[in-house]
């Protein structure tokens, strides 16, 4: 075969293939450059799911009319001129290819007025060709029309799934836009039917009526805010309480600096903070906004720059982690500021199975070393009820009820706790507290134990041996493709420790970190918890309920115990007087 240049139609189809996955990616295209154009409002007007029309209209800077014609062809673009303004890039949009890539796959019209023209000007693309711009009536800011997508490229065509599904991913897209810039008002219409109306918003009330729209008026109710700021990083945003948890991550939105993304390193972070606090198989859900210095995160790392590189991912990844894990701490009654009232139940799986509420041991067989940390809890004297008590978040006890929960009041209603589950917390955290605080027991290995791993890996566990010591994991080089184990923790003396060493070192190629070992110890120690705690059935005193009840406001993470449970509800006296009809 002989080497010969691209006709410039087929370049830009190619192009397209990896801008334009759907009419999803169009519509994303587009509300990027009316961003990227100031715009106060959009209109977006879909039809048969996007394959027929995608229209996009704005009131934003516009484009002159005699750089219509250069916007349509590619790479052309008002946004980066040097390679400067390419490492510091602010705006979402920057290639050029957007609209020629659309143009070379769709029927296009784009139309244009700035706010010191008299007239509007009109350019057309069909078969590749862009046509000679001509006058048209139009309001200042810009449309673009998309018709016909894919039409001539049947193979992408018949690719597209059906008309509910593309509308689908084009609802999700939109909202995902409209929680990236609230003072930017958005209308939506399918098949010429109006399906939202987000108007621009300035006031924090304001945005959380638009977060209760999007993400639902359980989410709103259920926020924790945060906001925090180290050294160029700023993370601000909300984040659902650890009950209000997910059966898949279709609740999480995250922005860098105003650009959605999807991150495996921020998807492993926020994980990492939600850690001890949230049921086995649930998701969290939030809402986050993390600003830094432009030059330090590269936007150019994907065609469809979903996602992005940082240059320090370490440092992004301990920013944020660090931030929820604080955040997360101050769950407990009267802790964190709580957008509703105290954790509600949330319904996990059909009562069986692996994704049902349980409460029981880990089945790991510590529960023999249970007893060496007994002394650790020690429940502090409260003499009788003192109704003063009704000031304190949870109140004070009343009764138990079957022999499982507490009931107590305080000053706003009735409180009730499961008191397994809060007493689990309790000395889970106290057990992790003692571990902490104290030195961490090793124990040499008899024999020292080799490990077969590859060159670059040994390269790597030498390189952060400081790390494995700090663990309680002494390593040394056995030779250019094995490592010697010579001590564990006492923790993990019973753990597959070739396995668990492999495990360490994928983490840190993959994430420049490794929680795994920590990890493993929670969990020893959760089981120690959960066998040390009070159980079923046991009769407690009035004052032996009191001082549970003391405790848990002053434990960390208690709102849930360590499985991600609830451990407290309250019912107020508003909700018991509708209840019983009370004043009606």
């Amino acid at each position: 075969m002989t080497i010969k240049e691209l006709p410039t139609q087929l370049i830009s189809q190619i192009a397209a293939g990896e801008v334009i996955e759907r009419p999803a990616s169009v519509v994303k295209e587009l509300l990027e450059n009316s961003l990227d154009a100031g715009a106060a409002y959009i209109e977006i007007d879909i039809e048969k799911g996007g394959a027929g029309l995608i229209r996009v209209r704005d009131d934003g800077s516009g484009i002159p009319a005699d750089e219509l014609a250069m916007a349509l062809s590619r790479h052309a673009t008002s946004k980066i001129e040097t390679l400067d303004d390419l490492e510091h890039i602010a705006s979402l949009g920057f290639r050029g290819e957007a609209l020629p890539s659309i143009a070379s796959v769709s029927r296009l019209r784009l139309s244009s007025r700035t706010a010191d023209s008299d007239r509007g000007w009109q350019c057309e693309v069909r078969d590749g060709k862009t046509g000679t711009p001509e006058p048209v009536a139009h309001t200042p800011g810009t449309t673009v029309e998309v018709r016909d997508l894919f039409f001539n490229t049947p193979a992408r065509r018949k690719f597209l799934r059906a008309e509910r599904t593309e509308w689908q991913h084009i609802d999700q897209l939109v909202r995902r836009v409209a929680l990236s810039r609230f003072s930017t008002g958005f209308q939506i219409r399918h098949n010429r039917r109006n399906i939202a109306h987000w108007p621009a918003l300035v006031s924090d009330q304001d945005q959380r009526s638009r977060l209760a729209a999007i993400c639902g008026e359980e989410f709103a109710a259920n926020i924790l805010e945060l906001e925090h700021q180290s050294s160029d990083l700023y993370l601000r945003g909300w984040v659902a309480q650890p009950t209000f948890s997910r059966s898949q991550a279709d609740r999480q939105y995250f922005y860098v600096n105003g650009r959605m993304i999807r991150d495996k390193l921020v998807a492993h972070a926020v994980r990492q903070g939600f850690q001890d606090v949230l049921f086995h198989g649930r998701y969290p859900a939030f809402v986050l906004y993390l600003e830094m210095d432009p030059a330090a995160v590269d936007v150019n790392a994907h065609p469809s720059k979903h996602e992005v590189r940082f240059r320090d991912s370490r440092l992004v990844h301990d920013f944020i982690f660090r931030s929820l894990h604080k955040l997360l701490t101050g769950t407990r009654p009267g802790g964190v500021s709580v957008h509703g009232s105290a954790p509600k139940p949330v319904a996990v799986g059909n009562g069986g199975g692996r994704g049902a509420l349980r409460q029981s041991g880990l089945s790991l067989g510590t529960a023999d070393a249970a007893a060496a940390y007994q002394a650790l809890y020690v429940a502090p004297e409260i003499d009788d009820p003192d109704p003063a008590l009704s000031d304190a978040p949870l109140g004070f006890a009343l009764a138990q009820l079957q022999g499982v929960y507490i009931l107590a009041q305080n000053r706003d209603g009735l409180v009730l706790v499961d008191m397994h589950a809060a007493h689990e917390r309790i000395t889970y955290e106290r057990l992790k507290n003692s571990l902490a605080e104290g030195s961490l027991r090793t124990q040499p290995l008899l024999v020292p134990q080799s490990i077969r791993v590859a060159d670059d890996e040994v390269e790597l566990a030498i390189r952060h041996r400081e790390l494995f010591e700090g663990l309680g994991l002494e390593i040394d080089r056995g030779g250019p493709q094995s490592l010697v184990l010579r001590q564990i923790p006492v923790l993990l003396q019973d753990v597959d420790a070739e396995k668990l060493i492999r495990d360490v070192l994928s983490d840190l190629r993959e994430h420049g970190q490794s929680q795994r070992i920590e990890d493993l110890q929670n969990e020893l120690l959760a089981t120690m918890a959960c066998h040390h705690s009070v159980r079923a059935n046991r009769r407690l005193s009035i004052p032996e309920m009191n001082a549970l009840l003391r405790e848990m406001e002053q434990t960390d993470r208690s709102d849930q115990c360590n499985h991600g449970r609830p451990t407290w509800t309250s019912i107020s006296m508003t909700e018991l007087d509708r209840l019983f009809l009370r004043g009606q």
